[in-house]
């Protein structure tokens, strides 16, 4: 039988009302003739509480303690599941991560998943259960502690147990149908994808859409699980079919641009007039990578007379403080004259793998935004996609000045 993975975000498990809906989607793929299992998430606003009760007890808490208490939302959530399917008549069971195990590395809080032997999940679907999985979790393999795989992780979860079962597809439920081209709250006229590429929706999760996280995509990509994205909120006798996440070869005709994403939380940070000579840049950045922050878009001007340089970066915005501080700690090393910086600052980026093969698609853009008087701080490029950085108040006027030029318009 043809095996289905299902993932339900916090939003889609609320409360018990909301878990019931969630059973008769899963009701809908079992009589389909699916085997399926479930990966659920917790509660919504469940895992900003357990949070919150972690820093009242130490602000310093143990991170393997924390795993222990952030991992019991999930598993409230799948024994609600499971309890509710078996009084639908269906047999289901819940499963915690360290019960298949999905078996994680040993950075608690941010743990990656090394492996998810399968034998545990084969003998429950040849026993005709539905497997329901508490997401976000695993087990260290050498100390058997909970790790968690850090927020957002239930769809990496549902990506890689799909990969570990060979399953047909991942669909994951959210609280929209689908992928649209930009967010519809911003830019009325955006519609939804009916596919996306791997690597444009890697770029899209990354630069800011919410849909989807990160890790997921990636794992979805390695491993080629074709993953649709879904609304829970649909009639589950009626179902939309989403936005299809699959391999590029998939989609015969290709956007130049597929869609325009923002990131709000950018901060920028001005070094000036430092010497301009070898050395430089690495005595930057070596500091703020060893202080794991993360740095984006880097853009270096040369003086007039050659002798120093200013650099300038971006960083996520819950870091400026910790990036200041950074580089004045550096100062003599790095011998600037000033550093300036600037939190009111959103990046706006246009992702699509039609760039490949199009010239002057940046610079239609640029023309749009002069148009409407928005000037750009900073820009990066890469095949299919290029950033600006611009200041926050035009955040909507740049999105929806994005949007026409390229097509990507409702009809």
């Amino acid at each position: 039988m043809p095996r289905l993975v299902m993932k339900f975000g916090g939003t889609s498990v609320a409360n018990v009302d909301r878990i019931k809906n969630v059973a008769r989607h899963v009701k809908r793929e079992v009589e389909a003739g699916y085997q399926v299992a479930v990966v659920v998430s917790a509660m919504s606003g469940k895992t900003n509480e357990l949070v919150a009760w972690c820093k009242d007890a130490a602000p310093l808490y143990d991170l393997a303690e924390y795993d222990a208490v952030v991992a019991s939302g999930e598993q409230v959530t799948s024994g609600l599941l499971a309890i509710v399917l078996s009084a639908m008549g269906i047999k289901a069971r819940s499963w915690q991560g360290w019960q298949i195990p999905i078996i994680t590395d040993e950075a608690h809080s941010v743990a990656r998943i090394a492996d998810i032997p399968s034998a545990n999940l084969d003998a429950a679907f040849a026993a005709g259960e539905v497997a329901v999985i508490s997401g976000f979790q695993g087990v260290v393999r050498d100390t058997g502690r909970i790790a968690t795989l850090g927020r957002g992780g239930s769809d990496t979860s549902a990506v890689a147990v799909a990969a570990a079962i060979r399953a047909e597809r991942c669909d994951i439920y959210t609280d929209v149908d689908g992928v649209y081209t930009t967010d519809p709250r911003i830019v009325p006229k955006a519609r939804r994808l009916d596919k996306v590429g791997f690597e444009e929706m890697l770029e899209m999760a990354s630069l800011g859409s919410k849909v989807l996280q990160v890790r997921s995509v990636e794992l979805s990509m390695i491993h080629g699980v074709r993953t649709y994205v879904r609304s829970s909120f649909d009639d589950p006798d009626n179902p939309q079919s989403g936005t299809l996440i699959c391999d590029e070869e998939e989609i015969v005709e290709k956007q130049v641009v597929t869609g325009i994403a923002f990131s709000r939380d950018e901060a920028q940070v001005s070094v000036r007039a430092v010497a301009d000579k070898p050395g430089v840049a690495a005595a930057i950045f070596g500091p703020l990578a060893e202080a794991n922050i993360n740095v984006d878009m880097i853009v270096q001007n040369v003086s007039s007379d050659g002798a120093t340089t200013d650099i300038t970066f971006t960083c996520p915005g819950a870091d400026l403080e910790r990036a200041r501080h950074v580089l004045m700690d550096a100062r003599e090393a790095v011998g600037f004259k000033a550093l300036e910086t600037a939190s009111d600052v959103v990046k706006v980026s246009c992702i699509g793998v039609g760039m490949r093969s199009h010239a002057g698609v940046a610079a239609r853009a640029f023309k749009a935004l002069a148009d409407k008087g928005i000037n750009i701080r900073a820009i990066t490029t890469s095949e299919i996609k290029f950033s600006v950085l611009i200041d926050a108040v035009y955040t909507e006027l740049a999105a929806r000045t994005l949007h026409t030029p390229y097509g990507l318009d409702k009809q």
